[in-house]
């Protein structure tokens, strides 16, 4: 059946308070969550106990935002999220984590989430994230965030096994490599912007950073998701690792 409910990527999300699903296998974890979102004004809309359900319940439900645990019984959180992520494309995943280096945030980033948040987040960061991956406008923690893509970019190596490979294993390119032929559709302008945005600046840096106002840079950010056809700016970091226009520990753009 199709999705008619489904926002498009010009929907009005910034004024919109976002339908959330929490999935986390810790009942005590999905009631703290609820209480601090309702009470902040952001509608809980079903909870998840395992990825199973939390596939059943976003593809029932319709989320604006679903909060996954990476690590989920039946389903781990990483492939249910890539299911979710595969039914409904516009939704934004916010993947919770114990800890901030977490092997599999790398692979939920390039998968498609939209970011991750440490379990022990505080009530009113809770809150602003969930709001944040809404509208798409920023990658939360993005020095945190960063790290890891840079960290897990080079380190993981093929699995020639068989052909599904694991997002976290994927090639990855090296310092020297040429910039992926998609990048071609971009303007040198843009393809600066993107690297700065792989180092994880946001809006306002780049605007400083590149002398431009801020509206300018939205503008540019804008067409960089159109053209790439990225989700949001976590694609975007992936992506500048992965083609080789940022590598890791680089200060400037390549």
């Amino acid at each position: 059946m199709p999705n008619t409910r489904e926002p498009g990527p010009n929907s009005n999300r910034e004024t919109a308070a976002p339908r959330v699903l929490i999935a986390d296998d810790e009942e005590l974890i999905r009631t703290g969550f609820r209480l601090i979102l309702t009470s902040r004004g952001i509608e809980v809309i079903g909870e998840a106990a395992d990825g199973v359900q939390a596939v059943a319940e976003a593809e029932r439900l319709r989320p604006d935002v679903l909060l996954m645990d990476i690590r989920m019984p039946r389903l781990d959180g990483l492939e249910a999220a890539k299911r979710v992520l595969r039914l409904l494309p516009h939704c934004r995943v916010l993947m919770l984590t114990t800890f901030d280096l977490d092997r599999y945030v790398y692979a939920a980033l390039a998968a498609g989430a939209s970011g991750f948040l440490l379990k022990d987040v505080t009530a009113a960061h809770l809150a602003a994230a969930v709001r944040l991956v809404n509208t798409g406008d920023a990658l939360l923690a993005p020095s945190i965030t960063r790290r890891l893509v840079e960290r897990y970019a080079t380190t993981h190596e093929a699995d020639q096994a068989g052909p599904a490979r694991h997002p976290a294993t994927a090639p990855t390119a090296p310092r020297t490599a040429s910039i992926h032929r998609d990048l071609a559709a971009l303007t040198p302008r843009e393809r600066e912007v993107l690297a700065l945005m792989g180092r994880g600046l946001s809006n306002t840096e780049l605007a400083e950073a590149l002398t431009l106002s801020e509206a300018t840079v939205k503008t540019h950010v804008a067409r960089i998701f159109a053209k790439l056809a990225l989700r949001d700016r976590a694609q975007a970091v992936v992506l500048a690792y992965e083609t080789g226009l940022v590598t890791p520990g680089s200060s400037t753009a390549e």
